[in-house]
């Protein structure tokens, strides 16, 4: 039968859920038979269980009523069968993570620095006449001073470690703060099941073996399962095989369906077999070392197959976590955030804006970082040679060795500190924090943000392509419309007013032919609307039929999805469905249609009369209907669809079900209905912001032109008296294609520029107009996109774009896989909310960078100046200042909360410097001013307070006042100017809403005490002593001047200062080498270039993989020798090169080349990309 039901004998009830007593099959069992395919699967249950009734009943499960819900049962279930879980792996320990930042180069230079220091200050020369070192012994003023020399050594290591820990706790709180949302977003995931005959909804980790679950069109399936019933079902199982074509299922032929695995056609009921550890996917994770734990070895016991584990426990990173929210949850390495996120995806797009010129940056400032600590060393050393040796004229005495090498040292430890100051490492740390911050918020604001850095990019968004229903519009349709027997009714028409057979027809055609999921339940609160549960355009018409005073219960009652014969699903191509029933009197099928009105009125060769009779519906009939009915609707912005049936009589025998062209043919219409979806009322004004911010909106959707348009006008998309395009998807590749059907850049860049609206869209339009946008070049900057979808087939748009965001109450779990950040109220203005956040991030780093930069050349100026005989600032201080800088700033600057003001500027695009002109004159100015007071403090200081100089002091000797307060000045300036950092362009007012961030307040103060603390009670390990109040107070008045001189900086016009250069610029598509812009390519930034000489240990890590690969290949040859077995093509190319986490710890596919990674180093690749990623294949 072409339906795919198994037969129910009644016998088996709910009750045998409860029997006591073993169930009639093990889990082993249940394993060996899902590693079958199609035919052997098929043989397998008719020869053990008779057929998937007999394997229910083993068991112990009704195929129509469910489970029984009841506890015992469930657990016992537990027991039997497992989890419905997948245990993610272990977080690393504050240990791991305190060891991984001990891994920072320069902080392991200044360890070894401060080692040697240490190890010399206790090492004394016997006898020996100090004199003869030269002036290098002298000063010391008694013993107990000379035997400090330990001190800085340990103070060093004493700031070392405080850095190590504020990183590892930074890590360790990020990590937890992931897990926590990962942990909130399982709970959300729900897969729909039936319990005492029941249909409800529950968590995934709810499943248990022997479940009936529902399964529909965009679903990801959550466990393996049998098929029990199934309507035109087709899953894409490339996630797990490698074979991008779909696979058509049905109980005849391959009723085995996979975890990890999608539906892309057709709905269906399937009973689990395998949940957790024990599905397909579970079983692979085992292999890949995920699964530590209990049921891991429960496994091993029950299973021998074997493979070195200690081998497959490190070196893979598989991030187990639930598809929502798969904000990437760092396992691997949580200290390199922004860098880890992208590695998931650096072949799906390119770089995230932000990145490429941090990178780039980073370079710039680590070289030039280097090579002033290196020069000052040279400095240093030599001026103390020549000094000492040729002006002094002294020999080296074998005795003197410990003294002049503990010099050596000292020269060292400034030279790394310079090195340190320079180098900006607080900028990894700011980046997260605020990306980390932001995306907390952006929770709040509806944003479930899945890869972190979407969130910045969606600051430099220029073009947002939007869906209408749902999006723009409130996604809570009703039939406002009808035309109904040759008359056009502009309200839904009174009962009586209809034929009685053309009313019974039209009721029987909406209840059957539409997805039995789709109900409206009462109202959750009294007074309330109704609620609307699955398809909203089959709920639409459901509530006309329930204001026709009719029911469509008892009909789908009488009916139950077992009986339908055949049904063709809604999918994009077809944009119709269509339900075959077998008449009971055996006179034939019947088949009922519905779809887009233009499209199913095509098909129709008849029309039900005012009599309710059918009469001869010609084309020329059927143009006069669309303009007289349907473009009306549709320029009153309703969406139309047209209701059909058609009667295949007996004797014609049954028709070839295949032939889709011939069977959606000759139908006669019974009505067509306008459906009205509201727009948003807020929707408008975030347009208005929107275009405001210099972000153009398209409107992409699959309804008739005429809606699109009336909506586009509502919402504010189209302005009258604009010179804006709206085209058909049809008119658009006419427009962009040459004669022999191939996209043409050229053509597409004279089209997209002005094109604000394209109705009757396929998915393929969609993907063609966003790759079209991003490759263009027409205008100065590239292009960056964002796009909205929510269902399958939207994925290779959204997987294409710079930020795609899918739906959270529409989307289907494919598009949501292939999204980076999920709208959880799949509201317009909750993007426009993105876009406010993503310009925050950008503008945090950029205040970050105007602080830390100044503060580098100050510091970095100063240490160099002082290599000619002695640095005012010593490398415990500035290590301090390196602090403050890093962690405090970072923290105070990134958590700047965004204002509206954001959206009155035009996006920064791609290749606009991370550091404009302005913030360089600030950056500058304030380091002119600081320069300034430090050498007058320097080299005139002890005059001015009238103490004692600090310069020339030997070795050893005491903290001066004179240098603790050039000390104190220096930070007293970084913390004024930290409030001067608020700004960066070119705002006067730095206070402004400084109280709507308490942390920034809180870190400043926190700040000084600090400083108040070290200064007068840190002693020699700070080189610091305690301060008068009088001096206090000069050092604090001085750190105000930077306010004020900063209201200077700020009234010199930046556009007069032609001489200042930016830096961080975006990378030019144009300096991108020829041979590296292969066409299959995305482009990588090429800054990151300069960095891949250490990537020799990322093809150690290859070669890891490929050990385990080789445990996972020979697991699938050896499990399963059957041809039709779960295959790995060892060299399939997928569009993801890394674990590729698609749902919730229960369910976790790996896209194709996760396990063929082994053959990416080795392995010539045959066939370019044979499998698309599990959420493409198939869709394009």
């Amino acid at each position: 039968m072409a339906n795919n039901t198994a037969d129910h004998p009644p016998g088996n009830s709910v009750a045998d859920g409860n029997q006591e007593g073993d169930f009639g099959i093990t889990v082993m069992d249940l394993r060996d038979l899902m590693e079958l395919r199609s035919g052997e699967a098929v043989t397998k249950i008719a020869d053990s269980y008779g057929d998937v009734q007999g394997l229910c009943r083993r068991l112990k499960t009704s195929p129509i009523e469910g489970l029984s819900g009841n506890p015992v049962d469930l657990e016992k279930r537990h027991t039997a069968f497992g989890k419905n879980f997948i245990p993610p792996k272990k977080p690393k320990s504050f240990l791991a993570l305190v060891w991984e930042a001990l891994q920072d180069v320069t902080l392991i230079i200044l360890e070894i620095a401060a080692v040697i220091s240490l190890g010399l200050s206790f090492y004394h020369p016997p006898g020996g006449d100090s004199e003869l070192c030269g002036e290098t012994a002298s000063g010391v003023e008694d013993e107990g001073e000379a035997q400090a020399g330990w001190i800085e050594g340990a103070a060093i290591l004493f700031s070392v470690a405080i850095v190590v820990l504020v990183t590892a706790f930074n890590d360790w709180s990020k990590e937890k703060q992931f897990r926590g949302l990962q942990s909130r977003i399982e709970q959300e995931q729900k897969f729909t099941v039936i319990r005492k005959g029941q249909v409800i909804q529950i968590p995934v980790s709810e499943l248990v073996t022997g479940d009936i679950a529902q399964i529909k069109y965009g679903d990801l399936l959550p466990a393996d399962g049998i098929l029990i019933q199934g309507n035109d079902l087709k899953i894409d199982e490339s996630s797990l095989t490698g074979e991008s074509d779909q696979v058509r299922k049905s109980l005849e032929k391959d009723p085995m369906l996979l975890s990890g695995t999608h539906v892309m056609e057709g709905s269906g009921r399937m009973v689990v077999s395998a949940v957790g550890l024990n599905s397909q996917t579970g079983i692979i994770f085992t292999l890949l070392g995920a699964g530590d734990g209990d049921e891991e070895k429960k496994i091993k016991k029950g299973k021998r197959w074997g493979g070195d584990k200690s081998k497959t426990q490190d070196g893979i990173a598989l991030e187990i976590q639930p598809l929502k929210s798969e904000v990437e949850s760092e396992e691997k390495e949580p200290e390199v955030e922004v860098k880890q996120v992208k590695r998931v995806q650096i072949t799906k797009k390119e770089k995230s804006v932000l990145q490429g010129k941090l990178t780039k940056l980073a370079v710039l400032i680590g070289k030039a970082g280097l090579i002033m600590s290196a020069v000052t060393v040279v400095i240093l050393i030599l001026y103390f040679v020549i000094d000492t040796f040729g002006v002094q004229g002294r020999p080296w005495l074998k005795e003197c060795t410990p003294i002049y090498i503990q010099y050596f040292v000292k020269f060292f430890i400034i030279g790394v500190t310079v090195l340190v100051v320079a180098v900006p490492e607080g900028l990894p740390l700011a980046v997260t924090i605020s990306l980390a911050y932001s995306v907390k918020k952006m929770m709040k604001d509806n944003n479930l943000v899945r890869h972190l850095d979407a969130c910045e990019t969606m600051g430099n968004a220029t073009t947002i392509c939007s869906d209408k229903t749902g999006t723009l519009t409130m996604n809570r349709m009703t039939v406002v419309q009808a035309y109904l027997g040759d008359t056009h009714y502009k309200k839904v028409p009174e009962p009586d007013v209809i034929k009685p057979s053309t009313l019974e027809v039209l009721v029987n055609s909406i209840a059957i032919n539409s997805a039995y999921t789709t109900k409206i339940l009462s109202p959750a609160k009294e007074g309330g609307l109704p609620r609307h549960v699955g398809n909203k355009t089959e709920c639409s018409l459901l509530g006309f039929v329930l204001e026709l005073k009719r029911d469509y219960q008892p009909i789908r009652d009488e009916i139950p999805e077992e009986k339908l014969y055949k049904v063709y699903t809604f999918n994009s191509s077809r944009k119709s469905m269509s339900t075959v029933l077998k008449n009971t009197d055996g006179s034939g099928f019947r088949m009922y249609s519905k779809g887009a009105s233009e499209i199913v009125l095509r098909k129709c060769s008849r029309i039900l009369d005012t009599n309710g009779e059918p009469r001869i519906f010609k084309p020329k009939d059927r143009d006069e209907m669309v303009k007289v009915v349907i473009e009306p609707m549709a320029c009153d912005g309703l969406r139309t669809i047209c209701v059909a049936y058609r009667d295949f009589p007996a004797e014609a025998g049954e028709p070839n079900w295949d032939n889709e062209a011939d069977i959606l043919n000759e139908l006669t219409c019974i009505c067509v209905v306008g459906i009205e979806d509201p727009v948003r009322p807020e929707v408008p004004d975030a347009i208005l912001k929107c275009q405001r911010a210099g972000i153009t909106v398209r409107m992409v959707t699959g309804d008739n032109i005429n809606t699109a348009r009336a909506i586009a006008t509502k919402c504010g998309i189209l302005l009258p008296g604009e010179d804006f395009l709206c085209l058909e998807g049809k008119e658009f590749n006419q427009l962009i294609r040459n004669d022999q059907g191939e996209v043409e850049q050229e053509r597409l860049d004279k089209v997209w520029p002005k094109l604000r609206v394209l109705a009757r869209s396929s998915p393929t339009d969609k993907h063609t107009l966003v790759k079209g946008i991003m490759d263009s070049t027409v205008l100065e900057t590239r292009q960056v996109v964002a796009v909205t979808g929510d269902g399958t087939n939207d994925g290779p748009a959204l997987k294409k774009a710079d930020v795609g965001f899918a739906m959270g109450i529409a989307g289907t779990d494919v598009a949501k896989e292939a999204s980076d950040i999920i709208l959880t109220d799949d509201n317009f203005t909750s993007i426009v909310k993105a876009v406010m956040w993503g310009r925050n991030v950008y503008d945090s780093i950029s205040k970050f960078l105007q602080f830390q930069l100044t503060v580098n050349v100050v510091a970095v100026i100063v240490a160099f100046t002082g290599a000619i005989r002695d640095s005012p600032l010593k490398a415990v201080q500035m290590l301090w200042v390196n602090l403050i800088m890093d962690t405090l700033a970072s923290l105070a600057l990134a958590t700047e909360p965004p204002t509206e003001s954001l959206l009155l500027r035009k996006p920064y695009g791609r290749n606009k410097p991370l550091i404009s002109r302005t913030m360089m004159k600030n950056i500058l100015g304030h380091a002119v001013y600081q320069l300034t007071i430090i050498f007058t403090l320097l080299f005139a200081g002890e005059n001015i307070f009238n103490i004692d100089s600090g310069r020339n002091a030997p070795l050893h000797s005491p903290p001066s006042e004179h240098y603790t307060i050039v000390f104190n000045v220096f930070v007293m300036m970084q913390l004024f100017n930290e409030i001067n950092a608020r700004k960066i362009h070119g705002e006067r007012n730095v206070f402004e809403a400084i109280y709507r961030n308490p942390i920034f307040c809180s870190v400043v103060l926190g700040t000084f005490v600090l400083q108040i603390v070290i200064v007068q009670v840190g002693g020699k390990p700070f080189s610091c002593t305690a301060l008068t109040i009088d001096q206090w107070l000069w050092c604090v008045f001085i750190g105000v001047g930077e306010l004020l001189w900063g209201q200077l900086i700020s009234a010199i016009p930046t556009h007069h200062l032609k001489f200042l250069k930016e830096a961080g610029h975006g990378t030019h598509k144009e300096d991108v080498p020829e041979n590296e812009m292969n066409e299959g390519d995305d482009e990588i930034d090429h800054a990151e270039m300069e960095l891949r000489r250490g990537q020799v240990l990322w093809f150690r890590g290859l070669n890891r993989i490929q050990t385990q690969m080789d445990v996972v290949y020979t697991f699938q040859t050896g499990q399963a020798p059957v041809p039709g077995a779960l295959r790995r093509q060892p060299s399939v190319v997928s569009q993801h090169n890394d674990a590729k986490t698609v749902s919730s710890p229960t369910h976790v596919g790996l896209s194709s080349s996760s396990l063929s990674a082994n053959s990416a180093g080795a392995t010539p690749l045959p066939t370019p990309a044979v499998a698309a990623s599990s959420s493409t294949a198939g869709s394009e």
